[in-house]
């Protein structure tokens, strides 16, 4: 049955993000995307012009998803409310579920960044440092607040994306074996160690969100 143009131009997409995110931009040639898809090369052509003009459509794809606006509305709905806690947590579990969901873009995007794929650099900072510099505007602003430790913003947020990137990487990319079966334990440990330290003096018990 022969596809709309459309539903074409996504199926060469989906291809295309399986082989990239295996073999990178430079490991990949249209001949092999073309045979995956079960097309000609000159199906491929028909929908992007050049090799650059697929990647930056894949790009596009995924970095212009409508999730990315709902996302930070709901970003923005916890930092209007002062919620710390709230925010901490969905951000953790956000990054985790992103990688849990999506392992072949992260890949894709690790290979650009190995390869110094400059687009796939530019659209990786074009949607998340705005996202960072809102956040850092967020802590240093309840830093004066003093509800949180007064030291260098950008360091808070990279103990606050880092911890559950690095975690995630480990279980959905390199697929270790050994990592804790329920992500919801391990934000919960996330959120302890964040909002309280690793020290048992004082220690307060974190609530989890009622569902």
């Amino acid at each position: 049955m022969r596809m709309s143009s459309e539903d074409r131009r996504r199926q060469l997409i989906e291809v295309a993000i399986d082989l990239f995110s295996r073999k990178g931009f430079a490991g990949t040639t249209t001949k092999e995307i073309a045979a995956a898809a079960g097309v000609t090369e000159a199906i491929i052509f028909r929908h992007f012009a050049t090799k650059q003009d697929f990647y930056k459509a894949i790009l596009d794809h995924k970095c212009g998803d409508q999730s990315a606006d709902e996302w930070l509305a709901e970003t923005q709905t916890f930092m209007d409310r002062d919620d710390d806690e709230g925010l901490f947590r969905f951000l953790i579990s956000a990054i985790i579920r992103y990688h849990r969901e999506e392992p072949r873009f992260e890949r894709l995007l690790m290979h650009a960044a190995l390869e110094g794929h400059e687009l796939a650099i530019m659209h990786h900072n074009q949607m998340h440092l705005p996202i960072g510099a809102k956040l850092k505007e967020y802590i240093a602003r309840r830093q004066r607040d003093g509800a949180i430790r007064d030291c260098d913003p950008s360091v808070v947020l990279f103990a606050i994306a880092g911890i559950p990137q690095f975690y995630a990487m480990q279980k959905y990319m390199y697929q270790c074996g050994q990592m804790p079966p329920s992500d919801e334990r391990v934000i919960d440990a996330f959120m302890l160690i964040l909002m309280h330290g690793l020290k048992t003096t004082g220690l307060k018990k974190v609530k989890r969100p009622k569902k």
